[in-house]
């Protein structure tokens, strides 16, 4: 083995030994029945998406149930619930209930929405973890409503979440095909929201490589990568967006550690909070790195400022 080989292998080892360390591979679920996901036609209406789709959730459910998917079902059914003490059922804008499962939820309103967050999520986020998805996105809500009543948030599961610790977390293979999905999402969304509504992407952890390879348009307007291992880009003024770029990492988010390098494609290169990558640095606090939404943090409300436009720029990363 030449010596530069040596080196581009030790590389790769040690960013997977970082990835995969500081946590345990999520137990897998035996695949469980599903219906079809609904179909609709590109302007059928929000209100007809999300009766259609809390229906095939509910079938979604029964079917596991009815094959012996106790836990499967018992995360369908919670799902269908929505959020305790809310006054409207969920809004699915989709839903597919087949394999690791995708969801897409509104919360808010989006037809008076004239600000709109996108949260895409990173590894390991599946129907069966969707809780704790959700109660981010319930959290950036509240938080956002507390200032600015027309805000939207939409919780983004369009893609299958590469499993933490696995050789699809390592690459951008599994983030081009989100990519894939999540830009002509963004671009219908003008079709539900008010004429010049802003939409924030707010990405996290193995999300942040999904949405640095999303092309965007003019109507996102700010682009937030946390948690981030990098995205595969040297630099913010690399990604195919003119949105403004944002990265914060937490003291307390052992992210940190993983080495900011990119072999032979393995990695992704710069850190987003080293002032070489270009973005603009938002104070994060003592975020761990499943923290940063948690209600009454540092983090949570420098992402709030972001998509309300208020935000500024912390001193340091």
């Amino acid at each position: 083995m030449t010596r530069a080989r040596l080196h581009r292998t030790l590389l790769a080892g040690l960013v997977a030994a970082a990835v995969a360390f500081p946590l345990s591979a999520a137990a897998s679920s035996p695949t469980a029945p599903a219906p079809q996901p609904v179909s609709f036609a590109a302007h059928t209406a929000p209100q007809v998406r999300y009766a259609e789709n809390l229906a095939g959730l509910g079938e979604a459910e029964r079917m596991a149930r009815d094959a012996g998917r106790t836990g499967r079902a018992a995360k369908l059914r919670e799902m269908a619930q929505g959020t305790p003490g809310a006054s409207q059922a969920p809004r699915f804008l989709s839903f597919d209930g087949r394999g690791k499962g995708r969801a897409v939820e509104v919360f808010g309103d989006l037809e008076s929405a004239d600000r709109v967050t996108v949260l895409v999520p990173g590894s390991d986020t599946t129907l069966d973890t969707y809780q704790r998805f959700r109660a981010g996105a319930v959290a950036l809500q509240q938080r956002l409503q507390a200032e600015h009543a027309r805000s939207a948030v939409v919780a983004w599961l369009g893609y299958d979440t590469p499993g933490t610790v696995s050789a699809t977390v390592l690459t951008t293979g599994r983030a081009d095909e989100a990519a894939s999905a999540l830009a002509p999402f963004l671009d219908g969304l003008g079709d539900f929201t008010p004429p010049g509504a802003r939409i924030s992407l707010l990405c996290h952890s193995y999300g942040s490589v999904v949405c640095a390879r999303t092309a965007t348009g003019p109507e996102v307007t700010d682009m937030v990568l946390f948690g981030s291992p990098g995205t595969g880009s040297g630099a913010a003024g690399e990604l195919p967006t003119g949105a403004r770029i944002w990265a914060g990492r937490g003291s307390g988010d052992w992210i940190g550690g993983v080495p900011h390098v990119r072999v032979a494609g393995v990695g992704f290169g710069t850190d987003p909070v080293d002032p070489a990558f270009g973005a603009r640095v938002f104070a994060a606090g003592s975020a761990g790195h499943s923290d940063y939404l948690k209600p009454g943090t540092t983090s949570l409300d420098s992402l709030a400022r972001i998509v309300l436009g208020t935000a500024q720029e912390a001193s340091h990363a």
